[in-house]
């Protein structure tokens, strides 16, 4: 037995409604193009040597022997000073001296864009211990091998394995980068020795 149904050729036609996108005012920008992703740390920076130091009296260790953040216009450098940070509080960076504690960082720019500051945290078991702030200009595949002074107050380290992020970056054409997953901050970092 075969049934047979007969559709109507209006009923076979049915329209399926199909989202569009609202039209957007001239000069705005649509829903697509607005929300770009964040870059990764990974994406902007790679690390390849963090060495935190409680007292470093010798020399060698491949870093260069002047000390990051160099901004002496501004009265910074090897005197250490006080800055905000990514977290949005006052920060004191330790002056570079060989008797006191320090902090070696060996990265790469491996942007497509010229650095002008790069702020790092120091994060054991995944707490920030420390920051750091490095000026100057980083040009793309630049390889930069830096000391900065370090609060005593961030030892012991308790691990082996402490890592130096990105918390944030300010490029050389004004724009800037917050990394999107900061790690929870230890608050004894802000206080000074």
């Amino acid at each position: 037995m075969m049934i047979v149904i007969a559709v109507s050729a209006a009923a076979a036609h049915i329209a399926v409604a199909q989202p569009t996108a609202a039209p957007t005012p001239a000069g705005t920008p649509s829903a697509a193009t607005a929300a770009k992703p964040v870059p990764t740390a990974s994406q902007l920076i790679n690390v390849s040597a963090c060495n935190p130091k409680l007292n470093i009296m010798q020399t060698g260790g491949g870093y260069l022997a002047g000390p990051g953040y160099n901004d002496y216009v501004n009265g910074w450098g090897y005197r250490g000073g006080y800055w905000p940070d990514a977290y949005g509080v006052s920060y004191y960076q330790a002056p570079v001296t060989t008797a006191d504690p320090q902090l070696g960082i060996h990265y790469k720019n491996i942007s497509h864009k010229t650095m002008s500051s790069i702020e790092f945290g120091l994060v054991v078991n995944s707490v920030l211990r420390a920051e750091v702030k490095d000026v100057g200009t980083f040009s793309p595949g630049a390889e930069i091998k830096h000391k900065f002074g370090l609060n005593p107050n961030v030892f012991p380290i308790q691990s082996a394995l402490p890592q130096c992020i990105p918390l944030r970056i300010t490029f050389a054409d004004g724009t800037h980068w917050r990394n999107p997953a900061l790690p929870p901050k230890n608050h004894k970092i802000y206080i000074n020795p």
